[in-house]
């Protein structure tokens, strides 16, 4: 399943790498500036998906725990034949024909 890229993500920095210390590109920015942007990117992109995948273990986790527990209830509990509680059944009225 692919994420859509949120605000500037999916743009790449034309320059990665500093060419030169005091170098600036066609806008005026330095290179230097421009690679550092890019790596904090890069490192906050790198923390995103470590999170998501630690919320994606941890709700297959709970998915997991669910499921055992409700085979242990499933095991131990009593046929699914007995009624939830103590009351009579009605009867069902049947269709006259006349």
């Amino acid at each position: 399943m692919r994420r859509t890229p949120l605000g500037d993500e999916g743009r790449d920095v034309e320059s990665a790498a500093p060419s030169g210390a005091g170098s600036t590109d066609l806008q005026g920015t330095s290179t230097v500036y421009t690679y550092e942007l890019q790596q904090a990117r890069s490192a906050e992109l790198l923390r995103r998906a470590a999170d998501e995948r630690l919320a994606r273990a941890a709700v297959r986790g709970r998915r997991a725990a669910r499921r055992e527990a409700a085979e242990r209830a499933a095991r131990t509990a009593a046929p699914r034949s007995e009624p939830h509680t103590s009351r009579p059944r009605r009867r069902r009225r049947s269709a006259r024909t006349a």
